[in-house]
């Protein structure tokens, strides 16, 4: 429970179905939770809201503890994608390790049969009982089927997604009925550990990343200016450059091995094809031909109709039928066919 309206109408939900609800948040930051990030989703307010949603419902709740692994599996990849001239994805990695993988264990702590939250999607079994099939939310506005990807087959069969046949709205009138604090709370759609969406800014404030000079050079290899680190750059970026050009430029490769920020016209972020890594399937365990689906490259990207292929060591080739600008190492390439997300991997350098 993130002290949010879409986890509390969760609970409320829950118990009009019959289960019985325990209530948690993940407690992510260590004691400087109040400075980074005072109203998200560990934060002091966020846990009163929650517990005070949970005393509404007559519930249990815990607050635990799980700041180590979260600067672990998250903090630490979000520093180390950047160093290597990647763009991060940590609401993937928040997921997959803390929300759906240390939640499992504490569910199995607590004598918990499923784990529930308010994510907008949708799982249920295959037609023959084989497979977990994780599915899109009803409200495509609000559909977050992109973050869960990468989960694995026993841990769809532990979780429950009460939102996903439900609107934003819909949610927002459960908690009205119920008379739950949250009802009308603001979303927020920044990374939780990043409010101000400054990212470089955090980088070096958590010691994570030093300045290190380096080259701004064109496709062409010739010098344009310098810079203070890759980290702080990002593939399709036009602002903040430093740099004074005839006509707009764009970031379009970060080179972790010469430490060189590359810039080129528009034109040159289109591209038709990559290949993603560390592959995830759910209708199947491995893609063993070409397959059509609807690809996206990034969580507010509309799609867009491609051709995968398998290639050894879990990779896949990714045929865009139509060109789309900055493709960004590092982000996950999630797969679709109508409402079944068939997987997803990571998109290679």
């Amino acid at each position: 429970m993130s002290g949010g309206v879409d986890s509390s109408a969760t609970a409320a939900l829950l118990l009009e179905q019959g289960y019985d609800v325990i209530g948690i948040t993940l407690k992510l930051w260590p004691q400087d939770c109040v400075n980074r990030a005072e109203d998200k989703c560990c934060g002091p307010q966020a846990v009163t809201d929650a517990r005070s949603v949970c005393n509404k419902l007559d519930i249990p709740y815990y607050l635990i503890d799980e700041s180590g692994e979260f600067q672990k599996h998250v903090i630490q990849y979000f520093a180390d994608e950047y160093k290597a001239g990647r763009t991060p994805n940590p609401c993937v990695m928040c997921n997959q390790n803390l929300k759906f993988g240390r939640l499992i264990d504490r569910a199995d702590q607590l004598g918990a049969d499923f784990i529930a939250t308010g994510h907008f999607a949708g799982v249920e079994k295959s037609a023959d009982g084989s497979r977990m099939l994780l599915k899109r939310g009803r409200d495509r506005r609000k559909d977050q089927s992109y973050f869960l990807f990468s989960l694995r087959q026993d841990q769809l069969a532990r979780i429950l997604f009460p939102l996903g046949e439900k609107t934003k709205s819909d949610t927002r009138d459960v908690a009205r009925h119920c008379q739950l604090k949250t009802a009308d709370k603001e979303e927020s759609m920044e990374i939780c550990f990043v409010p101000d969406n400054n990212y470089g800014g955090f980088l070096q404030q958590a010691n994570l990343v030093q300045k290190h000079r380096g080259e701004i050079t064109d496709v062409y290899g010739h010098v344009l200016g310098h810079h203070d680190g890759i980290e702080f750059y990002t593939i399709g970026q036009r602002r903040g450059l430093g740099i004074t050009t005839a006509k707009p430029v764009y970031v379009v490769e970060l080179d972790p091995g010469t430490n060189r920020v590359v810039v080129g016209d528009e034109s040159a972020l289109d591209r038709a094809e990559f290949i993603a890594e560390r592959c995830n399937w759910h209708p199947f365990e491995q893609l063993t031909g070409p397959l059509e689906v609807m690809a996206k490259i990034r969580y507010n990207h509309p799609g867009t109709d491609a051709t995968i292929t398998p290639l050894e060591g879990g990779k896949v080739k990714v045929k865009l039928h139509t060109p789309q600008r900055a493709i960004t190492p590092g982000q996950a390439a999630v797969f679709y066919q109508d409402d079944l997300v068939v997987g997803g991997g990571w998109i290679m350098r």
